[in-house]
């Protein structure tokens, strides 16, 4: 990591780049933008812009599940009990005949309530209330390997699934009928969601992933003319949208987070007005 500061202090003769937290935070963006812009294309394709933000809301039960199991790492169980609701969620809404959104906004309602039901007993909630907001400046040399590791993970997966989950999303039907494994492949992807959304929540906050994770694709799918652009223009946009509000975050003494998600939304309405016109 030495050699990666000095190498960034050289490149980037800026004031921002003499604070390591900094370089840092720059390096984490440029590891979790790329998640969020690929898996948001399928998340806006199924109309699953809710099912994130039922997620991040899922974090507090897992956070508290694991306290009350005495698991000493809290990504732990933020990550299997994420997988869980996802895995749950959409089995529930391919059985049954109520609607996705419905479905969706009862595991998250449900989720939150259990989750700080827990966490509070006793006065504890405020220790775990940085999660609401994320702070993407306290990340660690360990959590930004663990992102570069998972980042690679999910590209070589996505190589493999990406037509079927594009065909899945365009007729559920017609890929059965071609003998895909709908329901195996959207296990996957909803797992796959789970794990980066939950990887995530700890520097973006339980408030803003779901902004994070659907405004860049939103935006891409407003300019796009094919698949292809569509997920090329999803990944840069939420690059440019992360860098761009993190380094505005610095000099505006803003909330990092909060400020990406801001220039995010700002981008998806100058697209839409522009696909309008």
């Amino acid at each position: 990591m030495d050699v990666i500061y000095d190498t960034l202090g050289s490149l980037l003769p800026f004031a921002w780049a003499d604070y390591k937290f900094m370089i840092n935070a720059l390096i984490a963006v440029v590891l979790i933008a790329p998640l969020m812009g690929i898996l948001g294309t399928m998340a806006v394709n199924n109309k699953m812009a809710f099912f994130s933000d039922a997620l991040g809301h899922s974090a507090f039960t897992g956070i508290a599940l694991g306290v009350l199991l005495g698991v000493k790492n809290e990504l732990i169980s933020l990550i299997a009990f994420g997988v869980f609701v996802a895995l749950v969620i959409t089995r529930v809404k391919n059985k049954g005949n109520t609607s996705s959104d419905t479905v969706i906004s009862v595991f998250s309602s449900t989720s939150v309530a259990v989750g700080l039901l827990i966490l509070s007993y006793g006065g504890s909630f405020s220790k775990y209330s940085s999660y609401l907001v994320g702070d993407i400046l306290s990340i660690s040399k360990k959590e930004i390997l663990c992102l570069f590791i998972t980042l690679i993970a999910v590209v070589v997966l996505w190589v493999f699934i990406f037509n079927k989950l594009l065909i899945i999303s365009v007729n559920r039907e017609l890929a059965a009928s071609r003998g895909i494994k709908t329901n195996l492949y959207e296990n996957i992807f909803v797992a796959v969601v789970a794990v980066v959304v939950m990887l995530s929540i700890k520097w973006v906050g339980i408030l803003l992933i779901n902004s994070l994770l659907i405004l860049p694709s939103a935006s891409a799918r407003n300019i796009a003319k094919n698949s292809r652009q569509y997920l090329v223009s999803s990944v840069v946009i939420s690059l440019l949208c992360a860098v761009s509000g993190l380094l505005i975050s610095f000099y505006a003494d803003t909330s990092a987070g909060a400020t990406i998600v801001t220039v995010s939304a700002a981008v998806f309405f100058i697209t839409y007005l522009f696909r309008k016109k």
